[in-house]
């Protein structure tokens, strides 16, 4: 039985009135507080026009930017607003001399686009190097250990794998980075917001995410962290106008970059994602991500010890504490697997060979038995060889 607090956290996502919402790892569902904070947006549009720019707009970017280095541990000077966190990459990726050290590395189960932004400067000398997962769950650090050397520019990896929820040790790859002269890029799209963490304790060089997920704002906010002492220095060539140190100078002759974090940004943002995702960070902050880490820990494993006992499969870590509410079970047709949880009102998500579950801190036990319930009509025994 749901006690108060659940049936408050439910209540603010409509679509668990409908659904047993299990996908919040590819979308989180539209809360009550981004969708008043659209109707906001909209509103000042309409009452305001080209106004509302200094009047609000400026102001939302700000207090987003400070919302994004509240859950980071970071200074707003060391955060980048951003379109998407593939583009985010793309700028960080740009900042980077790869005469000396032309070698990139990546985990093979990293996302796509981790591997994608760096193999598309093959044409600049960039060689990129797939380190293997011996259990396709996670890479070791000795793997990484071996593959960094004083040709590598930079590793760029995941700090929690998508196809598996496990959490990876960025400070002690870091560290190993550092050693070798090389920077780590982390890719936090999976994890900021599910995990506590401390970008400066973490020893980062560069860090994306965006409020897709775990943050709750919805598609079209990014952001990339840049530490302090890596700003100065760094020229990116991917980036816009916004970059500049006095944008509304319209100076179209010099590049006068900004003096923060703000060099490494686009064109115009999104200003209707801004307020979906404002209001996506205060939901959070009021929450709490310690609440959240503790239900994630609790529905996931769950889940996890479900599926063991119907001899499904599992493709992540099975202890709660090295990975986020991620659950994966592998299936042969996932895609078919997935369509008939969707007819019976549980929506998860799935990748090759694997069905998807991420529960979110207003789901209940109670629903993870039910979607268990479901799952077990659905596996498919091993082949006997």
């Amino acid at each position: 039985m749901e006690n108060p607090e659940e049936r408050a956290w439910r209540a603010e996502f409509p679509i668990t009135e409908r659904l047993l919402y299990l996908n919040n790892c590819s979308l989180t569902p539209l809360h009550r507080r981004s969708e008043a904070a659209l109707a906001e947006y909209a509103r000042t549009w309409s009452e305001l026009g080209g106004r509302a720019w200094f009047d609000h707009w400026l102001g939302v970017l700000e207090e987003v930017r400070a919302g994004f280095a509240h859950v980071l541990g970071a200074d707003a000077e060391e955060i980048a607003l951003e379109p998407a966190v593939s583009a985010a990459l793309v700028t960080a990726a740009s900042t980077f001399d790869y005469a000396r050290r032309p070698k990139v590395v990546i985990a093979d189960i990293d996302f796509p686009t981790d591997g994608h932004t760096w193999l598309a400067l093959a044409s600049r000398g960039v060689e990129v190097e797939f380190v293997r997962s011996p259990d396709r769950i996670n890479v070791p650090l000795e793997l990484f250990e071996r593959a960094v050397d004083e040709r590598t520019a930079l590793v760029c990896t995941g700090h929690v794998y998508y196809t598996s929820g496990a959490i990876q040790d960025v400070r002690g790859l870091a560290e190993i980075c550092h050693r070798k002269g090389a920077a780590l890029v982390v890719d936090a799209y999976q994890s900021i917001g599910a995990l506590e963490f401390d970008v400066h304790d973490s020893g980062v060089d560069f860090l994306v995410g965006g409020t897709l997920k775990w943050l709750m704002g919805g598609p079209g906010m990014a952001f990339l962290y840049a530490r302090k002492d890596r700003i100065a220095a760094a020229r990116p060539t991917a980036l816009g106008w916004w970059a500049m140190e006095n944008p509304f100078d319209f100076d179209v002759q010099h590049l006068d970059l900004a003096g923060n974090a703000r060099r490494f940004e686009y064109g115009t943002p999104a200003i209707a994602a801004a307020y979906t995702a404002r209001a996506g960070l205060a939901l959070l902050d009021e929450v709490g991500i310690a609440t959240v880490r503790g239900r994630h820990m609790t529905l996931s494993q769950r889940l996890v010890d479900g599926a063991h006992e119907q001899g499904w499969t599992v493709r992540c870590p099975t202890d709660a504490r090295r990975r986020t509410p991620i659950v994966t079970l592998e299936h042969p047709d996932p895609s078919v697997a997935v369509a008939s949880l969707r007819q019976n009102g549980v929506i998860c998500d799935y990748r090759p060979g694997l069905i998807r579950l991420s529960p979110h801190y207003f789901n209940t036990l109670g629903e993870m038995d039910r979607a268990l319930g479901f799952l077990a009509q659905l596996r498919v025994a091993p082949a006997i060889v």
